[in-house]
């Protein structure tokens, strides 16, 4: 399958989802989400990569947030959407080893590491009273999508490897944690199709970004 094939289908399932989303038809949820998740799954295995730890993490990664896109298709059960984040923060994990063995600690950890925790503690005061029970559940997920955007900016540090495939990481884990701020906007400050017009489109050229890094990062 190649990638204007994939494109061309992850452009209308997605255009599909939104329409779902705006109507919050499950059965059209259902019908799109895990086949869109599934193709950023794809977009890895297809391509030429080079069979070490940085394709596997990722390629786990992937599976990961796919399980948290099926959980979170259920967003009206608050036990599935939980089960959702715990699948995302496992799936975030697995990207941070992948950065951190990739990469090592470079000068982009220490100069994310001056701007990324002001910017997620920011979030969160403005989180916090909205947040009741799951106060715990979200300090633990934007504590590791937080490290997950250090760890991209200390692959993107290392010069020895190609810009295109830095690029993609940096930029994708970027995506995932802004379209993260619309998930926790819509999920506990204010609903709205915008959130999710806002934060879809961002999640899933995030994961494709990520996807296709593995052809790129040894």
């Amino acid at each position: 399958m190649s990638a204007m094939i994939i494109f061309v289908f992850s452009f209308v399932l997605l255009c599909g989802l939104l329409f779902a989303e705006k109507k919050e038809d499950i059965k059209g949820i259902l019908l799109t989400k895990p086949f869109l998740s599934g193709l950023f799954i794809a977009t890895a295995l297809v391509q030429p990569y080079h069979a070490g730890p940085y394709f596997y993490l990722i390629l786990t990664g992937l599976v990961l947030c796919f399980a948290g896109d099926v959980c979170l298709a259920f967003f009206f059960n608050r036990k599935v959407f939980t089960a959702g984040l715990v699948f995302f923060l496992a799936g975030h994990i697995a990207y941070v080893v992948a950065f951190f063995i990739t990469a090592g600690i470079t000068t982009g950890t220490w100069v994310s590491l001056v701007v990324v925790p002001v910017v997620s503690i920011f979030i969160f005061t403005r989180l916090r009273s909205h947040l009741g029970s799951m106060r715990g559940p979200v300090i633990a997920y934007i504590a590791i999508i937080s490290i997950m955007v250090v760890g991209a900016a200390s692959l993107a540090a290392r010069q020895d490897y190609s810009l295109q495939g830095r690029a993609l990481v940096m930029a994708g884990a970027l995506l995932f944690y802004v379209s993260d701020l619309f998930v926790a906007r819509h999920r506990f400050v204010k609903k709205s199709i915008v959130n999710r017009y806002a934060g879809l489109p961002m999640y899933y050229v995030a994961q494709f970004m990520l996807a296709f890094s593995v052809g790129m990062i040894p």
